[in-house]
């Protein structure tokens, strides 16, 4: 059998894609981050980046950072939403890496 997954941007068709990461660990957890920069900011964000940055383990999401229509940027850690203050792709992946190195086993 085979599973054709689609993945789209209706309304950023001229988005480039800047970031795409995606690592499986041995614990089993998946790691992905995706960044496109788009011709106009997202609803709810005041810069060109749509993004999308997860991990989690067992279909749980346990850090990721988004900033999706409307809501604009925002992290979710270990369940519950904050408000996040977009300064840089740089920063954004470092402040994801940071988040996921404070969860993961010593």
């Amino acid at each position: 059998m085979t599973t054709i997954v689609t993945v789209g941007m209706i309304d950023n068709i001229n988005a480039d894609l800047v970031y795409r990461q995606k690592s499986v660990f041995p614990d089993g957890s998946i790691m992905e981050m995706i960044i496109w920069r788009v011709p106009a900011h997202v609803k709810g964000s005041k810069h060109p980046y749509k993004y999308r940055l997860y991990w989690g383990r067992d279909n749980v999401r346990i850090v990721g950072y988004d900033n999706e229509r409307g809501k604009g940027d925002h992290c979710h850690l270990e369940g519950e939403e904050h408000p996040y203050i977009f300064v840089s792709v740089e920063a954004l992946i470092e402040d994801f890496y940071r988040e996921i190195d404070r969860r993961m086993p010593k």
